[in-house]
């Protein structure tokens, strides 16, 4: 496996996450009067758009709901927070994703880091400990609960790691559908990391328990920020012992083995292909897929 390293989407937004001046009051509100100070443009969750780029506007006012994403180009760049997050199940996030694959990869990648952080307030405005009320802190990467009136803890944005892999045995792959899925789709198997288990215990154990495949040998791919809501997606590739399948309905509702031949006509011919229909280029198991063509040659 001596290909070079894939790089997904929605990865590689190049700005200075500027630690520093998120810890420093004076400082960010001095960040806040620059005239070069910047606010990405959303509606909500949405970006707003400017036929496929980013729009940000002058900073204006004192507002105390504004997240700092950092230094793009050496200019502060803020977004405001926002009432509701975003509860929909995968499907119905679809549009969404349609809206936002319409920008390039920069500013893709800042959108998702916005997407994820102004999410993750608008659904943690009350303290898990004590349920009291927080408020925003350290320039919008920490929320506070207000020792005063409640029990004073200090909350931090989430990532939710998820395990995705490409499960191999004699030059085939193994790939599943959820019941969600378009007609036709099939997609690397997927599954949340739990605690107290590493990255190659949770290939194993969701490869397990969705087609009844063991595994061994797993190895680290490449990973993606994946902004719905917030998870980080961690593509790993593994060999199976055997292609035996015994299916968990309540996981997936096909999982089948496809060749190498087959994989290349579903990522070369997109809807059109006999095969299968391979996951959108925004979605990491895609960059799995021509990663694992490219090694094979």
């Amino acid at each position: 496996m001596n290909a070079a390293a894939p790089v997904p989407a929605l990865t590689g937004h190049g700005m200075d996450r500027d630690d520093h001046t998120r810890a420093d009051p004076q400082r960010l509100k001095a960040m806040r009067k620059r005239a070069d100070a910047k606010l990405l443009a959303m509606d909500g969750l949405l970006p707003e758009l400017d036929e496929n780029a980013l729009v940000y506007r002058p900073l204006e006012g004192e507002a105390d709901d504004l997240v700092y994403l950092g230094l793009k180009d050496g200019a502060p760049i803020f977004a405001a927070l926002t009432e509701k997050g975003d509860t929909r199940p995968a499907y119905e996030q679809r549009p969404t994703r349609a809206l936002i694959m319409r920008l390039g990869a920069r500013d893709l990648a800042i959108y998702a880091g916005a997407r994820s952080l102004v999410d993750w307030h608008a659904r943690h405005r009350f303290c898990a400990n004590c349920g009291q009320p927080t408020t925003l802190a350290k320039g919008g990467w920490q929320r506070n609960c207000d020792g005063s009136t409640g029990c004073g803890a200090s909350h931090f944005p989430r990532t939710d790691p998820v395990a995705i892999m490409l499960v191999e045995h004699n030059g085939h792959l193994l790939l599943g559908r959820g019941a969600g899925f378009p007609e036709g789709a099939y997609s690397a198997l997927a599954g949340f990391i739990e605690p107290g288990e590493n990255i190659e215990e949770a290939v194993a154990r969701e490869t397990l328990e969705e087609a009844g495949v063991r595994v061994q040998d797993v190895t680290y791919i490449a990973s993606q920020p994946w902004p719905f809501p917030s998870n980080l997606m961690i593509g790993c590739h593994a060999f199976a012992l055997d292609r035996d399948i015994v299916l968990d309905k309540t996981e997936l509702e096909d999982a089948r083995w496809f060749s190498q031949s087959e994989v290349e006509e579903a990522m070369a011919r997109g809807r059109g292909s006999t095969s299968f229909f391979a996951p959108p280029p925004e979605a990491i198991a895609h960059t799995l897929l021509a990663w694992w063509l490219d090694i094979k040659g």
